[in-house]
């Protein structure tokens, strides 16, 4: 089904802008320290269901695998007492960026102060890959919240723009009746 999604491109130019007021950790943060499709399958699903993630859905195994070991690709784990709380994608790019390309947290653990802590989490890991910019962009089919939480985190918009996109006609799901 063709829907009118509205995107936001945000960065971070300069580390100074980063909050500097230390956020509780309510989990423990692992990387991932090799690449495992079907795990970051797992966390893309997981994740992803309740904003309509689909465009990985159709990869193969080998495609995930490829992406994943790409130069300068981190995937970061939070864990609240061995359970996945959420997780973020980190990707290098030739022009010395940095992009959060994946971020979020399972539906069970919104709104209890993990994306907070998690965001800056992701930021820090991504200006220490280097760099002269962290970058990430959000749509209207993100959690209410998620751009208001990147803008109080230090990002700002540097573009805006509305796409026309065909999403799946059924919400993606990691099983039926998930995330109800």
């Amino acid at each position: 089904m063709k829907q009118s999604i509205k995107v936001w491109h945000v960065e971070i130019k300069d580390a100074a802008r980063i909050p500097t007021i230390p956020t509780s950790r309510p989990y423990s943060l692992k990387k991932l320290n090799r690449p495992l499709p079907e795990f970051n399958r797992f966390l893309y699903v997981a994740v992803g269901a309740s904003w309509q993630w689909y465009m990985r859905l159709t990869w193969t195994y080998d495609q995930w695998l490829a992406s994943l070991k790409r130069p300068g690709v981190e995937t970061w784990v939070a864990y609240d007492e061995g359970t996945p709380v959420g997780y973020f994608e980190l990707e290098r790019q030739a022009d010395d960026c940095v992009e959060i390309a994946y971020f979020g947290l399972i539906t069970d653990f919104i709104g209890q102060g993990f994306g907070k802590a998690l965001l800056e989490d992701a930021i820090a890991h991504a200006w220490r890959l280097g760099g002269r910019r962290v970058w990430l962009h959000t749509c209207s089919l993100d959690h209410p919240q998620a751009l208001n939480n990147y803008l109080a985190r230090g990002f700002e918009v540097f573009h805006e723009e509305t796409v026309i996109d065909d999403l799946p006609d059924a919400p993606i799901q990691p099983w039926n009746g998930a995330n109800k």
